[in-house]
């Protein structure tokens, strides 16, 4: 990835849910082409900070080279979201203004022939955002039973044909190449009908499994509320019902004092809320922005408020935060943060 082609989805619409102020501390935890993070640190200027995560190690290297006028203010740490938590407190980078998920592909990622993550060219069946990870998408069109993959098709990718897919895939095995696996698709399901694809499904549902998606999310979105200071926002970009489903329920679950059984007349969980809805409803981009940008059609954004109340047991530097104290920056340079994530 030389010069990124990404265009970030929704911008001006994640800058005002993120409620970005100068001096403030950001985390863009699905970093891709850097749009996001530029646009963040040039609102949270002056002072402002980022800390950007991408499991992807080209997306780094595009990232960097995009946000290197911003210098110092800017850590790029190749790393898993899943391990949002361990990366914020190895860097003492918490308590933070904002979180930020856009769950997409980037162009970038879809661009780049050799990774596979598109139907459209030839390219051999990965579908890692990681190199380091060793199961491709090959491995699991392969090698898993007819009934395995017709689960996993069904479950990952909603694919109401996912048992004639499967059938499909295991007589056409060995498959090795994307465009061999969208024919196989299209051949099990009688060719193409409409705008979609009909091996759309099928690839979410493969790069999902193999990149292990909705369990590192439902574990990030965790970690990341306790990240989080006072008033602090955390916005999360979906593109598909299983990616927003886990977003809501966790926002809704954790904007509720209480989550026991509507049948249990006292509350004997001990819940209490530590987000507030921003938005009910999510947003979605404007008629103008999808006609620009056609891959932001399906974009859903959801966003909440970080609330500590006085039942929670809070660090000294969380509660300064709370009362309206935002130069909480710890003492440690950032500068040598940084030389620490590029060995890392």
């Amino acid at each position: 990835m030389s010069a990124s082609v990404h265009i970030p989805v929704m911008l001006t619409e994640v800058l005002r849910a993120l409620a970005v102020r100068p001096g403030g501390r950001y985390i863009d935890a699905t970093l891709g082409g850097g749009g996001h993070a530029a646009a963040l640190l040039a609102r949270s200027a002056p002072g402002g900070q980022l800390l950007g995560i991408d499991a992807d190690p080209e997306a780094i290297s595009a990232a960097r080279e995009r946000l290197k006028a911003y210098g110092s203010s800017v850590l790029l740490v190749n790393d898993n979201f899943a391990n949002l938590q361990a990366i914020a407190h190895r860097f003492d980078f918490y308590p933070v203004h904002g979180i930020l998920f856009d769950l997409g592909l980037s162009s970038d990622q879809l661009e780049a022939s050799e990774r596979g993550f598109s139907f459209q060219r030839e390219a051999p069946l990965d579908m890692r955002f990681s190199p380091a990870k060793e199961v491709t998408a090959a491995d699991l069109v392969n090698t898993l039973p007819e009934g395995e993959l017709t689960s996993l098709l069904r479950t990952y990718g909603e694919e109401t044909s996912s048992r004639q897919i499967a059938r499909r895939i295991v007589q056409k095995r060995p498959l090795r190449t994307t465009l061999e696996l969208a024919k196989a698709v299209e051949e099990a399901v009688g060719g193409r009908r409409g705008r979609i694809h009909p091996a759309t499904r099928t690839f979410q549902a493969l790069r999902i499994a193999v990149n292990r998606e909705l369990e590192n999310l439902r574990a990030a979105l965790k970690q990341a509320v306790g990240l989080l200071g006072h008033g602090g926002r955390l916005v999360v970009i979906s593109y598909h019902s299983l990616e927003d489903r886990i977003v809501k329920q966790l926002m809704l679950a954790e904007s509720r004092d209480c989550l026991c059984p509507p049948e249990i007349p006292t509350c004997v969980c001990g819940h209490k809320a530590t987000l507030k809805l921003v938005n009910k409803k999510p947003i979605v981009p404007s008629p103008d922005e999808v006609e620009r940008n056609p891959r932001s059609r399906s974009a859903r954004l959801r966003a909440a408020e970080r609330i500590i109340t006085e039942a929670e047991p809070v660090p000294l530097e969380r509660m300064c935060f709370a009362i309206g104290n935002y130069d909480w920056r710890k003492p440690v340079p950032l500068r040598k943060r940084r030389k620490e994530a590029i060995k890392m």
